[in-house]
């Protein structure tokens, strides 16, 4: 078993245990998340294959958080901040801006970048550099900042 589906069946144990509920079933929609795609690819997936879902499930929960508080649904929109916070747990820490910036600048220098029309060329060096330990937004608004 791979280290990210050991941790989820670990941390799955410890909610059971204690009786959380909301913990428990959080947990349980990732790792059938993770099996879903298991089953549709008839293989077993490596450990970055299962960040790569997670990460794609905390996308969802930004982007559901977003419209449930613009619908005015606040306890749903919590509930969806509950499960990034735990989706985020067992995804690798993230670049903070200050760590970014150095990265970000080294690709402005290296494509000789000088205006925003050359933002999308400076994106696709950046990106591949900081695979699952950026969001692309955070990397968009540093290079906007550079180039802007």
């Amino acid at each position: 078993m791979s280290s990210t589906k050991a941790r989820l069946t670990d941390e799955l144990k410890v909610a059971m245990r204690s009786r959380d509920n909301q913990r428990r079933n959080a947990i349980r929609l990732l790792q059938s998340a993770i099996k879903q795609v298991e089953i549709d690819s008839r293989s077993t997936l490596d450990d970055e294959a299962e960040l790569r879902i997670l990460r794609r499930e905390a996308k969802q929960r930004r982007e559901t958080i977003s419209e449930l508080e613009a619908a005015g649904r606040a306890d749903d929109a919590a509930d969806a901040r509950y499960e990034l916070d735990l989706i985020e747990s067992f995804l690798p820490q993230q670049l903070s801006a200050e760590e970014l910036m150095p990265i970000v600048s080294t690709a402005v220098a290296e494509i000789g970048a000088t205006s925003m029309k050359q933002m999308g060329e400076v994106m696709r060096v950046v990106m591949p550099r900081v695979q699952g330990r950026a969001d692309g937004r955070a990397v968009n608004a540093i290079v906007r900042e550079l180039l802007g």
